[in-house]
């Protein structure tokens, strides 16, 4: 009989929630303005290379998702209503949500302005139940905010976040440890936080379908196919996520990263689908105020071989027409390129700000 490979385990079983806001920036919107209630909603620009950064529930129902392109967005909706961001406002929100978690732990794992991940094995108002925690902490942001959030509850964050997604919106849902395992094995890979698109493509174009198909894998199978993902998939397959909430971790950069169904071969194919990257960083900087010094520029190419180019400035970048002029000096020697680029991503590093971040050290911002 063959031993699984090693993996620690926590001394005993977490009690994580997964709190995550319903359309955030749009329903914010929409609570400020009553006119646009009930209507389908997008926070973004408009223009022609605008992007989509929010989309109501109502205009979800037409397909039109974050990072989608306006003009993609407005074809599937004619009659989308496009609002431009209020960062400032969004931040202030967000503040008010993280003021409720805090009323029960100080493990705080923020993801973005809406979404975070706590530990409440032991709280601060000794609520025995996570579910119960996690219901008096829907409420309260209701009461404090009037707006909705979905929350999931589990023994560790893969399926916490999995739990919040099941429900929405202004949700909750409940994984045990005895649902676990079962739970997963019946999700296609794709809702699997941590398997976007090309990712869950490749897996299809294994047999692994869902997440029955990927515990049937081995490790070396894994390793092999998708490197240092592999043990990652090997292990929430089984309902498994050792990672702890960590809210010390010190962001060093924010990036943004996406995998082309059809490899790229020119400069300005290239240099277009850099604009969305680059509008979420800087989304991202105009909501939190970090700014940074350094551009980085990712291409990983058809072979899966990569090449990183930076360029560090003496000042702080304050617009994002800077991020943009740096990443299309750093993307132009790179072409005509060795063989088709699959994926490109662009950094901003060397910050300004000591936010806790997600844990690891980077902020990706997947599209």
């Amino acid at each position: 009989m063959t031993s699984l490979p090693d993996t620690p385990a926590p001394a005993r079983p977490r009690k994580i929630i997964h709190i995550d806001m319903d359309a955030f920036y749009a329903s914010v919107e929409q609570r400020d303005r009553p006119e646009l209630r009930g209507l389908p909603v997008a926070v973004g620009g408009s223009r022609e290379r605008g992007v989509v950064a929010a989309a109501s529930y109502e205009a979800r129902k037409f397909g039109v998702r974050s990072a989608m392109p306006s003009v993609t967005a407005r074809r599937k909706c004619p009659e989308l209503i496009f609002v431009p961001p209020r960062f400032d406002v969004y931040k202030a929100v967000s503040q008010q949500i993280r003021a409720c978690f805090a009323e029960h732990t100080p493990l705080i794992e923020p993801l973005s302005l809406d979404e975070a991940y706590l530990d409440v094995t032991e709280n601060l108002q000794g609520i025995a139940s996570a579910t119960e925690i996690a219901e008096r902490i829907r409420a309260r942001i209701r009461q404090e905010t009037g707006l909705t959030a979905s929350a999931g509850v589990s023994y560790n964050k893969f399926l916490a976040k999995l739990a919040s997604d099941h429900r929405k919106p202004d949700g909750l849902f409940v994984i045990t440890p005895r649902m676990g395992p079962g739970f997963v094995e019946a999700l296609p890979v794709g809702r699997f936080h941590g398997v976007g698109p090309a990712t869950s493509t490749r897996m299809n174009r294994l047999g692994i379908h869902t997440g029955l198909d990927l515990r049937a894998q081995s490790m070396a199978f894994l390793q092999q196919h998708f490197g240092k993902a592999g043990p990652y998939y090997y292990w929430i397959s089984r309902g498994i996520d050792d990672r702890p909430v960590r809210p010390d971790r010190i962001r060093k950069s924010i990036g943004a990263e996406t995998t082309f169904a059809i490899d790229l071969t020119a400069l300005e194919a290239a240099d277009a689908a850099l604009q969305p990257l680059i509008d979420k960083v800087w989304r991202y900087c105009e909501a939190t105020g970090i700014r940074g010094r350094t551009v980085t520029l990712k291409v990983k190419y058809a072979d899966f071989s990569q090449a990183t180019r930076s360029r560090t400035g003496l000042t702080l970048i304050t617009a994002r027409g800077e991020i943009a002029q740096v990443s299309r000096a750093l993307l132009e020697p790179l072409f005509p390129p060795p063989r088709g680029v699959r994926l490109l991503g662009v950094t901003l590093s060397t910050l300004n700000s000591e936010e806790p971040a997600e844990a690891g050290a980077q902020l990706t911002l997947l599209v």
